[in-house]
């Protein structure tokens, strides 16, 4: 994402695993922040836009962000598990990194947001504290997608062609789960990224300056 970057490989269930931190030292950040991709076998890497986009925005509020790419991608080994393997995958890379962490949230994009939710649920059985759970674009129709903690955020966009506005819905009718509905963005956030990061921001409260007023001379 930047220079300041950190690349690290860690042992997975499948073998090792390619993770890239961004953000303070652990030390000295609010807490440890997990960031899980869109599909493996559609193009998805820990590279993505809207991964990216949500690891500047939990940078910007003091997290320690860490992406990550699924057995199969890039330099992790493995392949392919259909899902299982890689929300083990995601609780391999959390645990590596977690012990030490003040706080913990879990993010993810499309697949990655089905990841995130399992991986959220997991550690609510194991009764860690997970500060908040974001869903971007989840994949509600073709993966089980848990159902998340109060205080969560679930953003979609109204035109998603991939997973339809509809379907989210009915995922989050049930747990009354409220879903914030970005107008005219689609599945992959063109052209709205910057909005989906001001909603994350929105989330913890921060909220875009206002311009300062013009002042006019006669």
């Amino acid at each position: 994402m930047n220079a300041a970057s950190q690349r690290f490989t860690v042992a997975g269930p499948a073998g090792a695993l390619e993770v890239v931190a961004d953000g303070p030292e652990l030390a000295s950040a609010r807490g440890l922040a997990l960031v899980c991709h869109p599909h493996p076998l559609h193009g998805g890497t820990m590279d993505n836009k809207v991964v990216q986009t949500l690891a500047r925005a939990l940078v910007q509020l003091g997290w320690r962000a860490l992406r990550f790419n699924f057995r199969g991608i890039g330099q992790s080994a493995g392949t392919w598990d259909e899902g299982p393997g890689e929300v083990d995958d995601a609780m391999a890379v959390l645990n590596t990194f977690s012990a030490d962490a003040a706080a913990l949230t879990i993010t993810g994009f499309s697949f990655g947001g089905y990841v995130a939710s399992q991986v959220t649920a997991r550690l609510l059985q194991a009764q860690r504290a997970v500060e908040r759970t974001v869903l971007v674009g989840p994949a509600v129709q073709n993966f089980t997608v848990a159902p998340v903690p109060a205080g969560s955020l679930v953003v979609h966009g109204e035109l998603d062609d991939v997973v339809p506005l509809s379907a989210v819905f009915d995922w989050a009718r049930p747990h009354a789960q409220p879903v914030t509905v970005l107008p005219g963005a689609g599945h992959f956030f063109h052209g709205q990224l910057p909005a989906l990061k001001q909603i994350v921001l929105g989330a913890w409260g921060v909220t875009p300056p206002r311009p300062s007023p013009q002042s006019h001379s006669t």
